[in-house]
């Protein structure tokens, strides 16, 4: 492989997995490329990307200037930025115990939010047969984990040490996804009125420089 910068990051345009690494690669300034692959003609699964990730699954990154080490999984990827390149603790905390409570939110966006959220996607548009049962059971825990997080929010600004950290933002994206296709509930689902912390928290997120320049790059790709 040939590259020019740190980084090669294999990815998907509208995937939100991959777009949770980029912002956090912005946010701490490193340099890197972006390869996009089609997942309708299953370019993940090809030999040249699972030769990396044997997963075949979206995101995958290759750090070129530490002997091409090779990470997957989107929050694993998120982690090992921020263990390895964040050493002003710029979004990530600095002690121990507040590192293992980063890493807590880390699984459960991992565990709760990114697959209710993406199984509702699923099941609602892209699936042949409806299945009501499933799509409730799906549309409940996506409320689920809003309240858990507002039932933290609601008593403080960001999920820990103070500050926004890669805790709060390997939220958005997802957040992002659900509020513009509508996954979320119905047509009369109001994020502020239902969850008000959640979308104070939310917004703060999206006022970020390098959440704005990565959603821009995003829109300027599905144009």
């Amino acid at each position: 492989m040939s590259h020019g910068k740190q980084f090669t990051l294999y990815t998907h345009k509208a995937g939100p997995n991959g777009w949770k690494v980029v912002i956090v690669l912005e946010e701490l300034g490193l340099a890197y490329e972006s390869l996009y692959l089609d997942l309708h003609k299953g370019e993940q699964k090809d030999p040249e990307h699972t030769k990396y990730n044997p997963n075949g699954r979206i995101p995958t990154l290759i750090d070129h200037e530490h002997d091409d080490f090779v990470v997957w999984e989107s929050n694993a990827i998120i982690a090992y930025l921020v263990d390895k390149y964040d050493t002003e603790h710029k979004i990530s905390v600095v002690k121990f115990e507040e590192k293992i409570i980063q890493l807590q939110w880390l699984f459960f966006q991992a565990s709760g939010q990114g697959p209710y959220f993406g199984q509702l996607a699923f099941f609602v548009f892209h699936s042949k047969e409806k299945h009501p049962s499933v799509i409730e059971r799906y549309k409940n825990e996506i409320i689920r984990v809003f309240e858990v997080l507002e039932s933290v929010l609601d008593k403080q600004e960001w999920l820990i040490g103070g500050k926004c950290t890669v805790a709060d933002l390997s939220f958005l994206m997802w957040d992002c996804a659900a509020l513009s296709i509508g996954v979320l509930i119905n047509h009369e689902f109001d994020l502020e009125k239902n969850f008000p912390a959640v979308h104070k928290w939310h917004t703060a997120m999206l006022a970020r420089y390098a959440v704005k320049k990565t959603l821009a790059v995003k829109e300027s790709l599905s144009n």
